[in-house]
């Protein structure tokens, strides 16, 4: 059992991580305030191929693995949950879809714009009646002559306000069920019947845009269909099992940046004459907090040289996922209360890391859904 890198994925690791600790975390809090969309960061790590890491080069992206993906997305996590999530939409929900289940002229077409970072992709799944309930989608594809007309209101779509492309789940017809679900790649910005709703105002990850995308008669052609009628609702299930292996490793980068922030402050935090760090109530936490975060990135690792090997990867992505956001909250808790009165105001890091961490146990599947996921293949009931 070999845990190191390879030269490629340390050097790839060490290259992001210092790029993130230069120009991504100077400027969160910043981001975080004015919920700007941290546009020049993503065109710089589209340079450097970390907008489609495990995307083939032929296809715009840099031809790495999901081992290097999930150390990317740790790192850039890490110094700001916002830009951490862009990227993993852009990886996992757009690019993993297209590029496995894509022709070839889909590929050429649809993937070199977004794994080369020049524009934003995104998965439009949820709906106000369909979120853990994948299969009960209202948003409607019906074939007509060589188009599908798309009529529907998605919910909470991350990148929504920003995206270029769009990878849509919809349904031929809501009473066939998950049997009616098919993906079509969309090009938002030049289809007509297409327009961004309400943008959401949330409690954390604020760079990030999340947007309702409204379809009035969406004229799609039928050559962006991924694969055929009927096949969609597995492709969604393959696409969540990828998308929670980046989702996990954005809650572990949350969970150690609180962590890192949290045992800084208590190397200065002076009380009773000595630094709070010497107290042991104040150093339990921070091994509780450095245990399980290591521990949750090996689930990840594990999960991502599973895809990587072309195994069956569901019940560990979806158990990588849950430990993951589940340990990030609570270091992300644990933070504000090493930081005492500090860490309930803005002008520290660890309330924006609290708010942050809370949304990777809801998006991506819920750690409830996660649970029937891991149960399920447990008793071998799929």
């Amino acid at each position: 059992m070999n845990f190191g890198l390879t030269e490629e994925q340390q050097m790839v690791k060490d290259q992001v991580t210092k790029f993130a600790e230069t120009q991504i975390k100077p400027i969160a809090a910043e981001l975080d305030k004015t919920h700007r969309h941290p546009e020049e960061i993503c065109r710089k790590l589209g340079e450097m191929g970390i907008m489609g890491v495990a995307v083939p080069t032929e296809y715009g992206g840099a031809g790495m693995d999901t081992v290097t993906y999930v150390l990317c997305m740790i790192a850039i996590s890490k110094a700001c949950a916002s830009t951490g999530v862009i990227v993993s939409v852009n990886n996992s929900l757009y690019g993993f879809p297209v590029n496995t289940y894509g022709t070839e002229e889909q590929k050429k077409k649809f993937l070199p714009p977004v794994s080369g970072g020049k524009v934003e992709g995104c998965y439009a799944l949820t709906e106000a009646g369909a979120g853990s309930d994948a299969g009960a989608l209202a948003c409607r594809a019906e074939l007509k002559g060589n188009k599908y007309v798309v009529n529907g209101v998605k919910r909470f779509i991350t990148n929504g306000n920003v995206a270029s492309y769009c990878v849509l789940a919809a349904t031929e017809d809501p009473a066939k069920g998950y049997k009616g679900v098919l993906n079509l790649v969309v090009d938002l910005k030049n289809t007509k019947g297409f327009s961004i709703g309400k943008i959401e105002e949330k409690m954390g990850i604020l760079a990030s845009g999340t947007a309702e995308l409204v379809f009035e008669d969406a004229e799609v052609p039928v050559e962006n269909l991924l694969g055929k009628p009927g096949q969609g609702f597995r492709q969604m299930l393959s696409g969540l099992d990828a998308g929670r292996i980046g989702i996990g490793s954005q809650a572990c980068g949350i969970g150690k940046a609180a962590l890192e922030d949290a045992l800084n402050y208590a190397k200065e935090r002076v009380q009773f004459g000595k630094p709070i760090v010497s107290f042991q109530a104040i150093q339990f936490k921070l091994a509780d907090m450095a245990t399980e975060l290591e521990a949750a990135e090996l689930l990840l690792l594990r999960a991502a040289w599973m895809e990587d090997h072309h195994l069956d990867y569901e019940k560990e992505s979806a158990m990588a996922k849950m430990y993951a956001s589940d340990v990030a909250m609570k270091a992300a808790i644990e933070g504000v209360q090493i930081f005492g009165g500090y860490g309930y105001c803005k002008e520290y890091p660890a309330e924006r890391h609290m708010r942050d961490a809370k949304i990777c146990q809801i998006y991506e599947g819920t750690n409830e859904i996660q649970r029937v996921v891991i149960a399920r293949k447990l008793l071998s009931l799929r």
